[in-house]
């Protein structure tokens, strides 16, 4: 099970067996490279630890008031003490992206936390009397199991000899939605993903999991006065600096994801002031449409990094296919997980830790449906043979291939207004609509293909914000739904895989604890205008990032999927989409499904999206099969 996240941690492995615990850890060495190994040991209680506590000097010093020894540098020990001093609260503690387990001997229990936004992945899944518990991210409160198996992939746990492979199928439908497997649940029946900010144990009274943090509710929906917006953008500012100083410790080389956005270039910016000779890294894609390297060269001569650019070829995003579904072991439709896994391999070649811009759209309302919201409230209040009409008529606009055509944009605004308005940014950035499903998946699916089903965590996700005091179909709601769900879900994801993949760790300075929560409380209205995103970071930036880049229009990091599918990936797509293709997945109606294609390839529709999904869900399912579990 380890040997198969050899990549996660080349540097190092270590072992840990006794009694009824087994576990397992493979090393990337960031900090204390001499003293920091695992599984770590203290007081009889054993930690394996994925992951960095960035403010554990200040909780080591707390713990060494307290009486607590420390023999090394590292923040492994630091958690590990934590929890020998505060028990399960001490993951409230603990600011920092990760993934843990510890096995607590005196107590005969499993303890298994991950951080509150879902920077770092656990899978698990759980046994008892010999047979597997099916989602188990849904277990209820003290649920009997009496065996756990856990790991950083989904791909060790399937290397473990008993666990099968059987698809779930309410995943399945939620996949082709929303375009990644929605946790607590995964891909397969029998494995759950510990939600983020969730803490889970496993003793002689069962499983339990509880919610350990929650990002706070706006304190008021007004826009702030004068001088509290000065204010505001200073605290921001200053919360984002120290922010970026904390994810430059580390005792091997660092360096900075620079795509030449403003996120991107705000954290180079602040890291190049504390970091002399700072390498910034960027790939340019041939594809105009796509490429925006010419803005990170111009942010990188003003900062005056060490900047080193690799240009793409569309032959070097279509051969990391096969490489990026190995890597993923899940389903997983954003196609940009293609030139980040390009990109971190770049990186991994001069560095071993690199800062990214990941976080700043969640917080700031920085993607395109945020300016869509508000049409789109009074929109789906016309008659709906009105809105038909409109969809009507922007079906015969001329397909375009190029990134964020105006015709996509909207096509997929006219295609969401039916939608609840709670549901509207998911059916936006997603796939497929429930009735959309209904037409390509087989009879024994059908019974799914409802909304009550395949939004069922979104729902759930607004039905919690609802008890925080945040309005459904609010602004606020729809930047809940993106911190909470599709960053942890979609953009973290990505992140991880592929930066694990080329044994990089990336680290994201928009998601420090005490810069989201600050964020997360301000209004929305100093987040949003009616013609730009990021009102408020703008702001905060002047003087610091180049005016050139604080306002230009959002590109976002993609490939010309749409363009690829009529022509360099049109064979693959000719054999994804054969009928005996479509046939042996079991799940997906062939004559209906290749419809889509044909759509496609003949240019009456652009479909990039859902055949891209429905081909990465085909591809995994060749390259992962079916198992029976046993």
């Amino acid at each position: 099970m380890t040997g198969i996240l050899a990549h996660r941690g080349p540097d190092d492995q270590g072992f840990f067996v006794e009694g009824p615990a087994a576990l397992g850890h493979r090393r990337l060495s960031i900090l204390d490279i001499e003293g920091g190994g695992q599984p770590m040991i203290r007081e009889r209680c054993t930690i394996v630890y994925n992951g960095e506590a960035y403010e554990f000097d200040e909780l080591k010093r707390t713990l060494q008031s307290r009486g607590h020894p420390f023999t090394t540098r590292s923040d492994t020990e630091v958690v590990l003490r934590a929890y020998l001093e505060w028990g399960e609260s001490f993951a409230e503690r603990i600011h920092g992206m990760f993934a843990l387990v510890i096995w607590d001997a005196p107590k005969k229990k499993l303890v298994l936390v991950r951080d509150r936004l879902g920077k770092k992945p656990l899978y698990f899944a759980l046994g008892r009397s010999g047979a597997w518990l099916k989602k188990p991210g849904r277990a209820s409160p003290a649920t009997p199991a009496d065996r756990l198996l856990f790991g950083s992939e989904l791909k060790a746990l399937i290397a473990h000899p008993a666990m099968g492979r059987d698809l779930d199928s309410e995943a399945f439908v939620q996949y082709l939605a929303m375009e990644y497997v929605p946790a607590p649940d995964s891909i397969l029946e029998a494995v759950g993903k510990l939600p983020a900010a969730h803490l889970a144990v496993l003793d002689d009274r069962g499983f339990r999991m509880h919610r350990y943090w929650d990002p706070p509710a706006p304190s008021s929906s007004k826009r702030l006065s004068g001088e509290q917006a000065v204010s505001a953008r200073e605290e921001l500012l200053k919360l984002l600096d120290a922010a970026v100083a904390r994810r430059l410790v580390a005792d091997v080389p660092v360096g900075v994801f620079l795509s030449g956005g403003i996120d991107s270039s705000a954290i180079t910016a602040l890291a190049a002031r504390r970091h002399r000779g700072l390498a910034s890294f960027s790939i340019a894609f041939e594809e105009e449409s796509f490429d925006e390297s010419h803005f990170a060269k111009l942010a990188a001569e003003r900062f005056g990094t060490e900047h080193h650019t690799e240009v793409l070829s569309g032959n070097a995003c279509l051969d990391e296919i096969p490489q990026a579904v190995a890597t993923l072991d899940e389903p997983f439709a954003d196609p940009s997980v293609l030139p980040t896994l390009l990109l971190s391999r770049f990186v991994r070649k001069n560095v071993t830790v690199a800062l990214s811009g990941d976080g700043g759209d969640e917080l700031f309302a920085g993607y395109d449906p945020f300016l869509a919201h508000r049409p789109a409230h009074w929109a789906a209040r016309l008659p709906r043979p009105v809105q038909a009409l409109l969809r009507g008529a922007a079906s015969m606009l001329p397909s375009s291939s190029k990134n964020m055509s105006l015709d996509f944009r909207l096509k997929q605004f006219l295609r969401g207004l039916p939608v609840a308005d709670s549901l509207r940014h998911q059916a936006w950035i997603g796939s497929f609509l429930p009735v959309e499903l209904a037409g390509i998946v087989e009879a024994q699916l059908q019974p799914l293909v409802r909304g009550e089903v395949i939004y069922r965590q979104v729902l759930a996700d607004a039905g919690r914000a609802a008890q925080a005091g945040i309005l459904p179909g609010s602004i606020d709601e729809a930047l809940r739904f993106y911190l909470s769900r599709y960053l942890a879900d979609d953009i973290l994801v990505k992140a991880d895989r592929a930066g694990m993949a080329a044994s990089l760790e990336i680290r994201a300075p928009f998601l420090d604890t005490r810069l989201v929560e600050f964020v997360t409380r301000l209004p929305w209205r100093e987040k949003l205008g009616w013609r730009q995103t990021k009102v408020m970071l703008r702001s905060a930036l002047q003087g610091l990032v180049p005016e050139e880049i604080l306002h230009r229009a959002k590109k976002g990091f993609g490939i010309p999927v749409a363009a690829w599918i009529r022509g360099r990936l049109r064979e693959l797509f000719e054999d994804l989409f054969s009928s005996e293709s479509l046939t042996r997945s079991g799940v997906l109606r062939p004559r209906e499904t290749r419809a889509l294609l044909d759509r496609h390839l003949a240019g009456t529709a652009d479909l990039r999206k859902p055949l891209w999904t429905i081909a990465m869900f085909v591809l995994w399912h060749r390259r992962w099969g079916s198992r029976q579990s046993t």
